[in-house]
């Protein structure tokens, strides 16, 4: 990486390669090895807008520790998805100022206050309340990536009216993230009232004939309403990190647009 590192600022010192260029190659240069099991991505924000996330699942303690230590090196925000309580408080006799979000069973390393740092925001809507922890770990990730969300729990199709008497938030919000499990209705529903982009997402919960999230996922792939995208079956993180490349092109694009009135 140093050889590497070192011919871009040699081109760019030569007028070889503008700073532009060697900036767009430098999105793809680094990473950091931890010992022999994981390699940091320490430029995928400026690939991408976000920072690396940890999938917890089937990592060690010291995994973790490690990785969460060779991150918050380069971000001030780091976070882990799916780690369960007792991981969670080992994982904190090592690095005390960890906090955990025990619905989503997130971890993170962040500053006290979190302040939205992007314009627009992102609606979380559930059909029930058992289809909580797939949304709270949208909502939660997308709050430490730096977005506005609103929540609003337990408004499924079983009882519509209780969507419908929140209508201005639907009307006043700039992505709706919409999660459900059982029959998974509840996207087609609120898409059929919405005039901004309704990502949903199913979950796992369902007597014996949702098999797992497969009907709910089924479901909203074949919904009749416009403007659903879909992601995987209790896939809250992904949900999150679609509804922010959404808003973030959406900043874009306003962006070039008022350079061009200039």
């Amino acid at each position: 990486m140093t050889n590497n590192l070192q011919n871009l600022l040699n081109a760019v010192a030569q007028g070889q390669m503008s700073p532009d260029q060697a900036f767009n190659q430098l999105k793809y240069l680094s990473f950091e090895p931890v010992e022999d099991f994981a390699k940091i991505d320490h430029h995928r924000q400026f690939r991408t807008g976000f920072p690396e996330v940890i999938w917890g699942e089937n990592k060690t303690v010291d995994q973790l520790v490690q990785i969460i230590q060779t991150i918050h090196k380069y971000s001030p925000v780091v976070m882990a998805t799916r780690i369960e309580p007792a991981i969670y408080d080992q994982i904190k006799e090592q690095i005390p100022d960890l906090k955990y979000y025990p619905v989503p069973r997130i971890c993170a390393l962040n500053p006290s206050e979190i302040t939205p740092k992007y314009g627009g925001s992102i609606a979380i809507l559930t059909a029930g309340t058992a289809d909580l922890p797939v949304a709270e770990e949208a909502a939660v990730t997308a709050e430490l990536c730096g977005f506005k969300v609103t929540r609003l729990w337990d408004v499924g199709v079983a009882g519509i009216h209780r969507l419908l008497a929140h209508r201005d938030l639907i009307d006043h919000s700039d992505v709706l993230i919409v999660v459900a499990g059982m029959e998974g209705a509840l996207p087609s529903v609120v898409a059929g009232m919405a005039d901004c982009p309704v990502i949903a997402v199913p979950t796992s919960i369902g007597y014996g004939a949702n098999l797992g999230g497969f009907a709910p996922l089924l479901t909203m792939l074949n919904s009749c309403a416009t403007g659903i995208g879909v992601v995987n079956i209790d896939n809250g993180f992904g949900a999150a990190m679609l509804a922010g490349q959404i808003l973030r092109t959406a900043v874009r694009l306003s962006l070039k647009d008022q350079e061009k009135i200039k």
